[in-house]
């Protein structure tokens, strides 16, 4: 019996061996709030120095609306709900609607107005600051309960 052929059993069990590797981490494996997918949401762990700019930031220009824990108020929506994880609102339509308002599109709290005042720094700092609360909270379901 040749090299190669004893050999292709292993080469078998190597390949299955990286492909689920590939699996657990391409699909958030494990994943609590102490690891890079922190509560198995596939958010990595933020900055810290963007993430401590961005909570006053957070706190003085959006909590009246969404909450100084990110739960939402009367007059506006979770950050914490599962509408605004990665895959459904990214980082670039945050961005966007805090730099431009938004049209209602999923809550009946009507239009989000812009935000004033806020640098392109201090937008990214407000988002990872978001993102981080996210990972470590995880996400509510949608619609919320009553």
């Amino acid at each position: 019996m040749s090299a190669v052929r004893r050999a292709l059993p292993w080469i078998g069990v190597g390949a299955l061996v990286v492909l689920m590797a590939i699996a657990v981490v391409g699909f958030g494996g494990g994943g609590g709030a102490d690891t890079p997918a922190g509560r198995g949401t596939g958010i990595p762990e933020q900055d810290a120095s963007l993430v401590a700019a961005g909570e006053p930031l957070y706190q003085a220009s959006c909590a009246e609306c969404h909450g100084a824990d990110l739960r939402g108020t009367a007059i506006g929506p979770s950050h914490l709900s599962i509408v605004y994880e990665p895959n459904h609102h990214g980082d670039a339509a945050f961005a966007l609607a805090i730099s431009n308002g938004v049209r209602q599109h999923h809550w009946p709290f009507g239009d989000m107005a812009p935000v004033p005042g806020l640098s392109e720094r201090d937008v990214e700092a407000v988002i990872a600051f978001v993102r981080e609360q996210q990972r470590i909270n995880g996400f509510e379901p949608y619609p919320p309960s009553p």
